[in-house]
């Protein structure tokens, strides 16, 4: 991963409250994980809010790791559509988007595609990404994966970010695989 930057999409209070149950309060334990992981290894990070004003806002306990990072508003499904999204992308050099959030067959698969077109090398985030039933969750990610996504997993993709056991960061971050 040459020039990643890891997207959250439309992990908003409303949204959040309709996903399933027994994956939901796994995937923002994923996301903390992803933030932090980021952060310490300054990675970009890009936040999006699906129509903020019905929807809500960001979950509170993710908004605080959030703090530099404005969200790109939106009203289109697709990331990609939300006014300066693809240009804030090229701006940072980002060639490899990490995709979580939600939901995985609408927002996140749609965005996948976008960005693919684009040009651009995606993996999507299994265990942190959620919908509303496990059904449509499964058909977006195998629909990614056809696509040319990578369908991968929070400590994969922190392991790949780190590269190297013989780090401080990796002392820091493997406390948070714990």
């Amino acid at each position: 991963m040459a020039h990643p930057v890891l997207v959250v999409v439309d992990v908003q209070e409303r949204l959040f409250n309709a996903m399933d149950a027994e994956r939901r309060d796994d995937m923002v334990a994923n996301l903390k994980i992803l933030l932090g992981a980021a952060r310490r290894l300054e990675v970009p990070v890009l936040v999006t809010e699906q129509y903020p004003k019905g929807l809500g806002r960001t979950l509170p306990e993710l908004r605080t790791l959030l703090t530099d990072t404005p969200p790109f508003e939106k009203t289109a499904f697709s990331c990609a559509g939300a006014e300066g999204f693809v240009d804030r992308l090229r701006a940072i050099g980002a060639d490899h988007v990490i995709l979580t959030g939600i939901e995985a067959h609408v927002c996140v698969l749609l965005t996948a595609l976008d960005l693919l077109k684009h040009g651009l090398s995606v993996s999507i985030v299994a265990d942190a990404v959620c919908s509303r039933r496990a059904a449509n969750l499964e058909i977006g990610l195998g629909q990614a994966r056809q696509a040319g996504a990578v369908i991968t997993a929070t400590e994969t993709v922190v392991f790949q970010l780190l590269a190297r056991a013989d780090t401080d960061a990796f002392r820091e971050l493997s406390k948070l695989l714990r």
